[in-house]
């Protein structure tokens, strides 16, 4: 699935400013809400969920925090740059202070997925990581981002 057809402008932050992990998962559900046609609540439900089954956070200061939500049509993401960077319970550690929301369909099958295992994928580079952390604003994050690998 192209990167391009799951995260949007409006879903691309620049220095979001948050006080620490369970914050940082409201906002992004806030952001997501629009886009995924759900109530905030549901998605931050959705979120803490399975935080609660462990720590997304990957290390290196990255996170992708996701879930499954049954009422999901389609697959829908936000791109976050924190203003500060935040405790996360990361593998590593290390505070986190970037971000990827992924939201998949309740049914997720393997196009989603792999979806999934290509944001990680992305998150894992460490010369794009640099341009991410570099971005001069949301527009050219998210056309990093997104562009092919």
């Amino acid at each position: 699935m192209n990167l391009a057809a799951v995260f949007f402008p409006a879903t691309t932050v620049i220095d979001l400013n948050v006080a620490d992990k369970a914050d940082l998962l409201r906002r992004l559900a806030e952001i997501a809400s629009t886009a995924a046609n759900l109530t905030a609540g549901e998605i931050t439900a959705a979120l803490v969920k399975r935080e609660d089954l462990g720590s997304t956070g990957l290390g290196g200061g990255v996170a992708i925090p996701h879930a499954r939500v049954a009422e999901l049509k389609t697959p829908c993401g936000v791109i976050a740059r924190l203003k500060r960077p935040i405790d996360f319970a990361a593998i590593d550690g290390q505070p986190v202070d970037l971000v990827v929301l992924l939201l998949l369909r309740g049914d997720a099958g393997s196009d989603q997925l792999n979806l999934l295992a290509a944001v990680a994928r992305r998150l894992r580079d460490v010369p794009a990581l640099r341009a991410f952390r570099a971005a001069k604003g949301a527009q050219q994050l998210l056309e990093l981002f997104t562009r092919p690998a």
